[in-house]
């Protein structure tokens, strides 16, 4: 599920441009299971990013790696803004 002509440093870049941004993030879990929440991307550190969910309730793993991204599990994008 590797996307081509993709690789870590484009990945990076990407995702230090929605720094400080609402973001909306889906994870695929396996097994035809998928997570998707709203949030701010909060920190940008040489391994790993987070993601600060907007639900205060929200339990699950904030944190992702780069190369989560780029395999394809973890799929990030700017949040749509409702109007």
């Amino acid at each position: 599920m590797i996307k081509p002509n993709c690789d870590i440093q484009s990945v990076k870049k990407t995702i230090a441009d929605y720094f400080r941004q609402q973001v909306d993030v889906t994870v695929n879990l396996g097994r035809n299971k998928r997570l998707r929440y709203c949030g701010e991307l909060s920190g940008i550190y040489p391994a790993l990013f987070t993601v600060r969910p907007n639900d205060k309730s929200f339990l699950g793993k904030t944190s992702y790696s780069y190369a989560e991204v780029l395999c394809g599990s973890v799929l990030i994008r700017p949040a749509k803004k409702s109007k």
